[in-house]
C-alpha cells in the first residue's frame, strides 16, 4: 500500500500537574474528538499520562501507569487512529521518559526514550535513552524528539536526512513563571524544525501551575509547515485540541538532504550514523 498524500494530525495541549486518573480522563476524551474531527493521528504532551511533576509521578506503581496506557491502547482501536501518548516509568536504574507511538490495531508499534533531561528533578531521577527516532504512519516515515531534545536538532535531521517527512514533538516546557514569560516572548520554547530541514513539525505542549504555585508552562502547541509557518496554533493557557492537514509532497527535507551531501567529506559519516539510527531503531528502551 502506498503512503498517502496527505495525513490529517491533531496535536493536544493538556495540564502537566495533575493526577493520573484525571490525566487519562481527559486522553480518553480527546482521543475520541480527534476521531470526530476525522484525523489520523493526535499527539499528546510530553509526561500526558503520569503528569511531569515528579514529587507525584515518582509514587506511582509501574503497573498503574501500564494500566493507564492499555486503557489508551483500548481506545487507539476503537477510534481507529494513530495516537502517540507520554510516560515517565521507572525502571531498574532509574526513570525513563517514554514516547508510545500506538498504532490503529491498538498496538505500541515504537517507543522512544527522551535523549536529553531538562530541570533538577529530571536529571535527578531519570536517564536518557541511546537512540534517534525513525518510524512509519501508514507508510509515512516520521520522527520523533521530546521537550528538550528539540534544542539539539541532530535528533531529528539524521532521520530527515533518512526520510522523515514530519517531526512529532510531545513537550512540557514547565518552567519558573519568569522564565516561561521570556520563553514565550523570544521563542524559544519550541523551536520550528521547518527553516533548518524543511519537514512538518507538531508540537503538543502543557499549560497551567504546579501544585505549589512556584511552576506553569508556556502552552503554545503548534503545527507548522515545512517552511515554519503555523497550520495551526494554541494559546499560552487553555486545554484544548489543534488540527491541520498535511501534504506530504510540501515536505521536501531539503535542508537535510542538502546538509547530507555538503560539504561532500561529511557525505560518508552522516551515512554511517544513519544506519546506525536505522539499526537502532526498534530496540525497545528499558
Amino acid at each position: 500500500m502506498n503512503p498517502p498524500d496527505v495525513l490529517q494530525v491533531s496535536c493536544v495541549q493538556m495540564h502537566w500537574a495533575k493526577p493520573l486518573e484525571r490525566n487519562l480522563a481527559m486522553t480518553l476524551r480527546f482521543i475520541r474528538e480527534a476521531a470526530a474531527e476525522g484525523s489520523r493521528v493526535v499527539c499528546f504532551p510530553e509526561a500526558t499520562l503520569t503528569s511531569y511533576y515528579f514529587p507525584y509521578l515518582i509514587t506511582l506503581p509501574r503497573e498503574q501507569v501500564r494500566a493507564a496506557l492499555a486503557e489508551v491502547q483500548r481506545a487507539a482501536q476503537e477510534a481507529n487512529l494513530w495516537v502517540i501518548i507520554g510516560t515517565i516509568e521507572a525502571t531498574d536504574d532509574r526513570f525513563l521518559n517514554l514516547a508510545h507511538v500506538i498504532n490503529p490495531a491498538g498496538e505500541i508499534t515504537y517507543q522512544y526514550a527522551k535523549v536529553h533531561m531538562a530541570g533538577a528533578d529530571e536529571r535527578k531521577y531519570c536517564r536518557g535513552g541511546n537512540k534517534m527516532a525513525f518510524f512509519e504512519i501508514d507508510g509515512i516515515p516520521c520522527t520523533l524528539v521530546i521537550c528538550r531534545d528539540g534544542r539539539h536538532p541532530e535528533l531529528y535531521r539524521v532521520p530527515a536526512m533518512a526520510g522523515a517527512q514530519i517531526l512529532f514533538q510531545p513537550s512540557c516546557s514547565s518552567d519558573s513563571l519568569e522564565a516561561v514569560h521570556w520563553k514565550r516572548i523570544s521563542g524559544r520554547a519550541q523551536q520550528p524544525a521547518g527553516p533548518n530541514s524543511a519537514i512538518y513539525h507538531c508540537v503538543a505542549n502543557t499549560v497551567g501551575t504546579s501544585p505549589d504555585g512556584a511552576q506553569t508552562s508556556s502552552g503554545q502547541s503548534y503545527i507548522k509547515d515545512p517552511t515554519g509557518l503555523p497550520l495551526a496554533e494554541a494559546g499560552y493557557y487553555e486545554e484544548g485540541i489543534i488540527t491541520a492537514t498535511l501534504k506530504l509532497d510540501r515536505a521536501t527535507r531539503y535542508y537535510a538532504l542538502d546538509s547530507l551531501e555538503h560539504p561532500p567529506f561529511m557525505k560518508l559519516y552522516w551515512e554511517q550514523i544513519i544506519a546506525e539510527m536505522k539499526r537502532r531503531a526498534d530496540e525497545k528502551p528499558e
